[in-house]
């Protein structure tokens, strides 16, 4: 099996360089990431400049583009062999409930899924003493489960993994995305010459996060799935809105 890895922090980021090492020993796999950090970029795409491409001491493809740039770069350019499965991540993080529509991470397995690909996006719900292992060896666990389960083509899984060993690691759960509380206001500053700035302030705090979400399994000690839906669409609100939009 031929997987694409890309990720959101970049390909000198500690969380793909482990991801890697652990999908190599099963799988062909090429590592395509953007050269620096694109937390928070979404599907955004390089329009207005052209994409080079920088191999890495690693043999890494460093990418002066997004995490959505890399991914259409494996599959399309027609430069690297096509790719049985996109894998994102490990994120340096969590990417639970609302976050999941600002992740550069969920974007690059959203994008492998829009040009016709099985995908996932990895997290590792910790920001320091990071597990990143427990996150790789539950993610070749999937894949191959994958093989006898195959993905529905309008889906990708959010995988969260919490910031345990693995052997501390309740199970693997499937779950809905949960909802935070609205965001703290920006915060106003100034730069050192005097100029107004802002910065985002803190995520909301959680609002939904009740047993059977990815919070709750989080909290509990597994390891999250969420099938994310690829199609936007509210189909069950057509019939109705066609009744009023054409009174």
């Amino acid at each position: 099996m031929r997987i694409l890895l890309s990720n959101d922090d970049g390909a000198a980021a500690p969380g793909i360089d482990c991801m890697y090492r652990h999908l190599s020993k099963h799988f062909d796999v090429t590592v395509i990431a953007p050269d620096r950090n694109c937390s928070g970029m979404s599907n955004a795409l390089s329009l207005h400049h052209p994409l080079r491409i920088n191999k890495t001491e690693k043999g890494f493809y460093a990418v002066n583009g997004t995490p959505s740039d890399c991914v259409q770069l494996g599959v399309n350019s027609g430069f690297f062999e096509e790719p049985d499965i996109v894998v994102s991540g490990i994120n340096d993080g969590p990417n639970l409930g609302d976050d999941t529509i600002y992740s550069g991470t969920v974007a690059a397995a959203l994008e492998g899924r829009h040009l016709g690909l099985p995908a996932l996006a990895v997290s590792l719900c910790a920001k320091q003493d990071e597990h990143f292992d427990t996150a790789a060896l539950l993610t070749v666990n999937i894949i191959k489960k994958l093989e006898n389960h195959p993905l529905d083509t309008k889906q990708i899984l959010n995988i969260n993994v919490p910031n345990l060993p693995i052997g501390e690691v309740k199970g693997i759960l499937a779950t809905r995305c949960g909802k935070r509380h609205r965001a703290e206001t920006m915060v106003e500053d100034t730069d050192p010459f005097g100029n107004q700035i802002f910065w985002y302030g803190k995520l909301g705090d959680e609002l939904d996060a009740g047993k059977g979400t990815d919070f709750h399994a989080i909290a509990s000690g597994y390891c999250s799935v969420s099938p994310l839906s690829t199609d936007m669409t509210v189909h069950q609100q057509i019939a109705s809105m066609n009744t009023w939009l054409q009174e």
